[in-house]
This record gives C-alpha cells, sequence and structure tokens, in this order.
C-alpha cells in the first residue's frame, strides 16, 4: 500500500481510536482542575491514552519491533500520534474549563439569584417587576387537568411585585397568591431573570371535603360573623362550655356592605365567601396601571352580622363543638410577616396603598395636612409621613414640603387622583 494511502488509514484509524481516550483525559483534566487545581502532567496523558488505546500498553508500543517492522507501520504510527493529539487536546480543554467554572456553588449563591436590570419599571421611586407567565400553564402530576378558565385567569392575569427580591422569593410570592386568588390546591413556580415563569397548577379545590386538614373535622355554627372574614382565617370559636381554635373554610353573614366597597359589585349581598377575585393583582404596595372595568370586585369576605362559619377543628374538639348551639368567633392573627396580613387585609377590603412624594411648587408644597384636608377632600388617609423623619399616622399639624414622602392609603381611583395632585 502507499505512504499517502497508509497515513490517511491511520488518521482514520486514530480518529475512530482516540475517541474513548480523548473523553476520558478531558473529563480526568476537568476534575482534577476542579477539585485539586492541579493539571495532569501531559507525559500522563499519553500514557493513559495510549494505554486505553490499547497499543501495547502505552509508549513501549513505540519500540515494538512487530510495529515498526510491520507493513502498515506508517498507519499505526500516524493512529498513535492522532490518539496522542485528540487526548492532549481534550485534556487542555478540560482542564480550561475546570480551572473557570466557580469552585463554589452554594445554596445561598442560588437564593440570590436577582431579575436582570431590564425588566425592572421604576414607579414612584421603586422598582417593580410584572412577571409574565411563559408557554402553557402546565397539569401537575396526580391532580386532574386544569379547567380551560383557570388556565386563562393564570396567563392573563397581571403578577406585580417589588422589584428588589430574590427570584425564590418572588416565586414563593408567586405561588401563594396563585393559591390565594384562584383557590388552587397545588402551585409550582419558576421564574428566571427575565421575569418569565414556568407554571404547574392543580385545579381548585371544590369540595369541602378537600380543604378540611388531614386529622381535622369540618364543624358549622351559629355566629356572630365578624366583617371580613376570609377562607383560610384563624379563628377562636368561643361558647358557654368550649373554646376551640380552628381555620376558617367557610363563612356566610347577612350584614350589610361594608363600607368603602362599592355596591352590590364589591360583596355578595348575601355575605357569603365565593369565588369573586380582585381584578388588580398586586404585591408590594403598588397600583397596576388602571383599566377601565365595570365595577372591581374585592376578595371573598364576609360582610359581618349574624350568620354561620364553618371551621376545620381537631376531632376531640369536634363532637363537643356539634353541640354548642351558638358561638362568638374571635380572629387570630397568623403568621410573623405582619406587614403581608396588613397588605391582605387592605386587598380584601377593596384597598390599595402607594408612596407619593411632594413636588416644589405643587398643591401639597408648603401646606399641612389639616389645611389640605386630604382624607375629606381626596378620600385617602395618610398612614405615615416623612418631613425630617418618618412619621406614623401623622396628624393634621404635619408640614409638607418640596421631597417630602407620603404612604396613603385609598381606593385605586382616590390613590389615582391622589397621585395626580400630588404631581
Amino acid at each position: 500500500m502507499a505512504l499517502p494511502v497508509e497515513i490517511l488509514f491511520g488518521i482514520y484509524l486514530g480518529a475512530i481510536t482516540g475517541i474513548v481516550p480523548a473523553l476520558v483525559a478531558g473529563v480526568l483534566g476537568f476534575i482534577f482542575k476542579y477539585i485539586t487545581d492541579v493539571t495532569i502532567p501531559g507525559l500522563g496523558v499519553v500514557v493513559l491514552s495510549l494505554a486505553i488505546a490499547g497499543i501495547n500498553g502505552g509508549l513501549l508500543a513505540l519500540n515494538d519491533e512487530t510495529i515498526r517492522s510491520s507493513e502498515h507501520a506508517p498507519a499505526l504510527l500516524t493512529a498513535i500520534v492522532v490518539i496522542l493529539m485528540l487526548s492532549l487536546y481534550a485534556h487542555a480543554q478540560g482542564d480550561k474549563l475546570g480551572a473557570s467554572v466557580p469552585k463554589r456553588i452554594s445554596l445561598k449563591q442560588l437564593r440570590d439569584r436577582t431579575l436582570s436590570s431590564d425588566v425592572i419599571e421604576l414607579v414612584g421611586g421603586r422598582g417593580r417587576v410584572t412577571v409574565e407567565i411563559a408557554g402553557e400553564v402546565n397539569d401537575m402530576e396526580g391532580y386532574p387537568s386544569l379547567p380551560v378558565e383557570t388556565r386563562s385567569a393564570i396567563v392573563e392575569g397581571e403578577w406585580t411585585f417589588p422589584a428588589d427580591l430574590p427570584l425564590v422569593e418572588l416565586e414563593d410570592r408567586l405561588a401563594e397568591r396563585l393559591r390565594t386568588e384562584l383557590h388552587l390546591a397545588d402551585v409550582s413556580v419558576r421564574i428566571d431573570e427575565q421575569a418569565r415563569a414556568t407554571v404547574a397548577a392543580a385545579p381548585p379545590t371544590g369540595a369541602l371535603s378537600k380543604r378540611v386538614p388531614a386529622g381535622k373535622r369540618a364543624v358549622s355554627i351559629p355566629a356572630l360573623v365578624p366583617t371580613g372574614i376570609a377562607r383560610g382565617d384563624l379563628v377562636r370559636v368561643l361558647t358557654p362550655d368550649l373554646t376551640v381554635e380552628g381555620t376558617v373554610l367557610a363563612a356566610r353573614s347577612s350584614g350589610a356592605v361594608d363600607a368603602g366597597k362599592s355596591g352590590s359589585a364589591a360583596t355578595p349581598p348575601s355575605g357569603e365567601i365565593d369565588d369573586g377575585r380582585d381584578d388588580a393583582r398586586t404585591d408590594g404596595g403598588e397600583s397596576t396601571a388602571a383599566t377601565p372595568t365595570p365595577a372591581p370586585s374585592v376578595a371573598p369576605t364576609t360582610t359581618g352580622g349574624e350568620g354561620r362559619v364553618t371551621v376545620a377543628v381537631d376531632r376531640s374538639a369536634a363532637t363537643k363543638l356539634v353541640g354548642a348551639d351558638r358561638g362568638r368567633v374571635l380572629v387570630l392573627s397568623r403568621g410573623t410577616r405582619r406587614e403581608y396580613e396588613l397588605t391582605s387585609l387592605l386587598r380584601r377590603a377593596g384597598k390599595r396603598f402607594r408612596k407619593v412624594s411632594v413636588v416644589a411648587g405643587g398643591p401639597l408644597d408648603g401646606h399641612t395636612i389639616g389645611e389640605l384636608e386630604i382624607r375629606e377632600t381626596y378620600g385617602v388617609a395618610v398612614l405615615a409621613a416623612r418631613h425630617e423623619s418618618w412619621t406614623v399616622a401623622p396628624g393634621g399639624s404635619q408640614s409638607l414640603s418640596a421631597g417630602d414622602d407620603l404612604f396613603v392609603v385609598g381606593s385605586r381611583d382616590a390613590i389615582d387622583g391622589f397621585a395626580e395632585v400630588a404631581r
């Protein structure tokens, strides 16, 4: 066979035979560099690669008489050279990759992932982000398929949050809002740096029995129901012979519509907890862009008055509570994140809060809160004001000047109107 043909045959043989040695050399180079920060010597790579290729145990093959005297010696020697070149190149690339990969990837680093700056909006001096649902909403294994209307509500919803939160916290907040507002049985959320969320959800729990926790029993009792009770609230039921704490599963009251809620569209006339939802899905105190709607609804709550409340209680207390003719209901504070409780209560009442700044020469500049009659004129209440320092629940004598900040609470329309005046 002619020498050029032998060399070509050797290149082909070396390329085929050298794949596995090159792969091993690259992986070992990466592992050694990543773990020990030590580079494997080239001689070691050569010996290992030739040994793996099966050429008489490595470099000794170059002195093997059978190879040197063989009629195919040029092809075999060319194959050896190709194997060495592939192995040394793969080892160099693995070593380079091992040096560039961060040595410590901790859970803290994963939790501290933040949003990309190009998806953050500045509103009132604070950053906010609107999470977009990417693709279709997936079903969760072990649950029935989501109804079409629920999928549409998730995809078309406007999910706005503060932008200074880690992605893990954003995922938890979005999952909690989906679970609470749409009454979903379970939710899984993943959000990337571009605020795109991948959601898998289980359909809303339909029957009461599905909402009763394991080991609990549901008991319904006549009571004077407080205003604003919602499903999931922690309450204490007081009877002449028993005091029981439980979680609200359902409630109905017959009181009048709460002040601040717009007619029957805000709350069902019967005061029953239903599936009405607030169209403005925001979090962290920032309002979304106003969209014309006929009559925005609020989260399902009772309106107060005589009615019935169904609570999930321990088995031991359920039997005694069933025999009670009547009880009193006290709503208990739940959790340690009080700011979230306040936000939730405001949302249930159809209220929003926003930070508003006083501009130089504006209608607020140089006046006191009392002079402006902010509550009476604009329908908003000032929760806190910063003149030189923050003052919570400021009085009418609180003076306002350019650069001061106000936290105000009220309906969406009232806050929008007041913000326009402040600007």
